[in-house]
């Protein structure tokens, strides 16, 4: 695997992980990176610095703190935060019967309604394919987040 920095044509960067540099070009060359923020698909790597690990008895990683895991550190962090708080307290979580509530809504036999949950990636494209509209969804469910 491999992380690249990227940045689009209105200036948005974001990291995504690769398989492979090879990998990273066939998936951009058929159009499938675009940008989260704004979903251009002019999407390029930026210069990165490698990730080098440091001595392990330096003065400077003891007197460095931990950066927190639990708050948002930049505004893109900050605007998935608030999507999930807003998707949970405005939908209801289905987990696993996902793919079923989602088609009974569409056939007519529940309410509708604002669900999420989980579903494999082949059920969700069947979804898709039948003209059920699905999105997914930038976060993990709290049951599966650390």
């Amino acid at each position: 695997m491999i992380r690249y920095t990227l940045k689009c044509e209105n200036a948005h960067e974001f990291e995504s992980w690769f398989q492979s540099a090879s990998a990273f070009d066939a998936l951009k060359g058929s159009g499938h990176v675009a940008c989260p923020i704004c979903g251009d698909l002019g999407v390029d790597k930026i210069l990165m610095a490698p990730a080098v690990r440091p001595a392990r008895n330096t003065a400077v990683a003891a007197a460095t703190p931990a950066p927190s895991l639990s708050t948002p550190s930049n505004d893109l962090e900050q605007a998935m935060a608030a999507l999930k708080s807003q998707i949970e307290a405005n939908s209801e979580y289905v987990g696993m019967n996902f793919v079923a509530e989602a088609r009974k809504m569409h056939e007519g036999g529940a309410p509708e309604r604002s669900i999420y949950g989980e579903a494999k990636p082949e059920e969700a494209r069947k979804l898709i394919e039948d003209g059920v509209p699905v999105a997914p969804l930038p976060f993990l469910p709290k049951r599966k987040a650390n």
